[in-house]
């Protein structure tokens, strides 16, 4: 769910009375990239990337961020990981009946452990598995450097995972290139679910295979959810997907929650602009709805160069903010604007 609170168990603050178990909360996460003119740095400028993102991830259900290239998922996603280390805020993971740990103050030997309850699925299948290893020894690896598991336990283990993938056992001798795109993402997920993890990063796994493969590896992915209850955090552009597997949805700009609310609220009354402009590019296979649509086409690019260091940062490319003195001058925040659902922006459904 998505509730900003500084606590693993809660209550909603938007209308739901039932208490929620948060197995991944991120809290006030920002980051900023330094960069230099030349050989020298004394010209150096520092571009924030992730402005403050807060979000809560509840366990066993599935979030989708969502948001154009550019917009800082995939930073998000390394910060989460601490694959880079953010500039400041807070990243608490939840792993069985424990309390929540902050990950970014924790030591590298700490985390080492940690890390065995938050895994990844890459979008590219074949880029994230080495082509000179076996997927024997892809998915074996973890389980003997970090658990130190006899051959006879590897192999039966290995077995195990890989039937739960949808594959044949007998396919543990072959190499990333004797298998299709599908089945590189299944290997992958296999590798991904050897530590038997609370909580899963889908980065865009889906979005480099055929349409009908697509459909295969999502009906895995939501399998997978309710026979193992895995808390997932899934990264995408495409809207179709994030709405056929999420229960709640994110929407990113430059570094910013734009809106947030469970899936059905923001696909039936999107009240940010930006939102809007999404769900109205993204097809439908409803003809008479597709018909029906009004498009909504944004001006220029997602940039920060135009950007007001106090106003609403999508105001250069909003048919409402722009030219607005309150747009201009003061930066929105989340407010609700129903039940289950927040936005950031002065004028919510103001252009609907």
């Amino acid at each position: 769910m998505l509730y900003h609170s500084g606590v693993s168990i809660i209550t909603s603050g938007i209308g739901d009375d039932t208490a929620v178990i948060n197995a991944l909360s991120i809290r006030d996460v920002r980051h900023s990239y330094v960069s230099g003119s030349g050989l020298s740095f004394s010209k150096s400028s520092h571009t924030e990337v992730l402005k403050g993102i807060s979000l809560d991830v509840a366990e066993g259900r599935t979030l989708g961020l969502v948001g154009e290239s550019g917009c800082g998922k995939t930073t998000l996603v390394k910060a989460i990981l601490r694959l880079i280390e953010p500039t400041s805020g807070q990243i608490l993971l939840r792993s069985g009946e424990s309390e929540a740990r902050d990950l970014l103050s924790l030591q590298r030997s700490e985390l080492k452990k940690v890390r065995q309850q938050l895994q990844v699925v890459f979008q590219d299948p074949y880029g994230s598995l080495n082509p000179r290893m076996s997927v024997f020894r892809t998915v074996s690896e973890p389980l003997t450097v970090h658990l130190g598991m006899n051959r006879d336990q590897v192999q039966k283990r290995v077995s195990e995972l890989l039937e739960l993938v949808g594959l044949d056992p007998k396919m543990a001798d072959r190499y990333p290139h004797e298998f299709s795109g599908g089945q590189r993402q299944r290997v992958g997920i296999a590798r991904a679910l050897a530590f038997e993890p609370k909580v899963l990063i889908l980065d865009e796994p889906v979005s480099a295979l055929d349409v009908s493969v697509q459909a295969q590896i999502l009906n895995l992915i939501i399998g997978l959810q309710k026979q193992l209850n895995l808390t997932y955090l899934f990264v995408s552009h495409d809207l179709a997907v994030v709405e056929h597997i999420a229960d709640e949805i994110a929407v990113m700009y430059l570094g910013k929650i734009v809106e947030q609310g469970v899936t059905e609220s923001i696909f039936r009354d999107p009240a940010h602009p930006y939102t809007q402009a999404l769900l109205s590019a993204s097809p439908s296979p409803d003809i008479q709805l597709e018909q029906q649509r009004k498009r909504v086409v944004l001006r220029g690019d997602i940039t920060s160069d135009s950007v007001s260091a106090s106003g609403c940062q999508f105001a250069p490319r909003c048919p409402i903010g722009d030219g607005h003195e309150r747009c201009i001058n003061e930066s929105p925040t989340l407010a609700n604007v129903g039940e289950m659902h927040q936005v950031s922006c002065h004028f919510p459904r103001g252009w609907a």
